[in-house]
This record gives structure tokens, sequence and C-alpha cells, in this order.
């Protein structure tokens, strides 16, 4: 975890992230989309608070554990499948263990789903965290 990430930006809740899957915003509000960033992690991998927060919801969604973080000012942060024992109420610190990888999910090989809102709306997880895997621009073609 990354607990010296600058100011106002949010450390990976596990150690070398990969994205496995990006955000895709909805056409519509309830429409079909990934309303958050998947990254690559095995069952039992320990997952860190990104950021100060208290433990808004803890429990199963759909046959996965999930736990959501409120970061104050109307930011809600949510891990699946995560087991934990934190109960509602909760504080927690940045880079604290707040638990780890389930089973389960929608990833094949194992990851954790990572989601925000911003007032009730879905918002890129990517832009909160320190910093962002670069960019890789590939040729469209040879000439």
């Amino acid at each position: 975890m990354d607990p010296s990430a600058p100011e106002g930006r949010w450390s990976w809740p596990v150690v070398s992230p990969t994205v496995a899957a990006p955000y895709a915003a909805p056409p519509t509000r309830y429409a079909a989309g990934h309303r958050g960033i998947d990254l690559t992690a095995a069952a039992g991998t320990p997952v860190a608070a990104p950021d100060g927060a208290v433990v808004r919801f803890a429990g199963t969604v759909v046959d996965r554990p999930v736990l959501t973080l409120d970061h104050g000012g109307g930011v809600l942060s949510s891990f699946e499948p995560l087991s934990s024992d934190l109960p509602v109420g909760s504080a927690v610190a940045r880079g604290e263990v707040i638990g780890l990888v389930g089973s389960g999910g929608h990833c094949g090989g194992g990851c954790l789903h990572v989601g925000v809102r911003m007032h009730g709306e879905y918002v890129s997880p990517m832009l909160f965290f320190a910093r962002v895997p670069p960019a890789v621009l590939l040729p469209v073609g040879s000439g």
C-alpha cells in the first residue's frame, strides 16, 4: 500500500495493482455498464483502505461479500468480493487492512472490484488513485 501518496489522492487497495477491467460508464443510469474497476487479485489477498474512512456497509449483495467506505464529502468506495470482520461505523485509516479478497465475483481468475460513488452517482475510481498506470499508444497502421 502507498501511505505516502500525494495529499488528495488515494493509495491502491492491493499491492502492485493491475487493472483487469476498466470503468465503463453506462449510456443511461439504469443501463448495463461496468461501474468500477477490477484489480487482479487472488482470493486471500489483503486489501487496504485507500484513504481514511468509516465503514458504511458490510454485508452480502448478490451472493458476494461487499464492504463500503464513506470518505466524507459524498464520496463512497465499495469493494467486492471482500471478506471483512469490520462492523458498520468502524473508522479505518489509509493503508489499514480492511479485509481479504473473497471468492466469487465476475472475474474468472480472481479480482477485486472497486467502485466509487460521488453524491450517489458512479464515477471512475481512476480519478482518485495516486498513480494511474501509464497508457500505451500503439501505431494504427504501417503508413
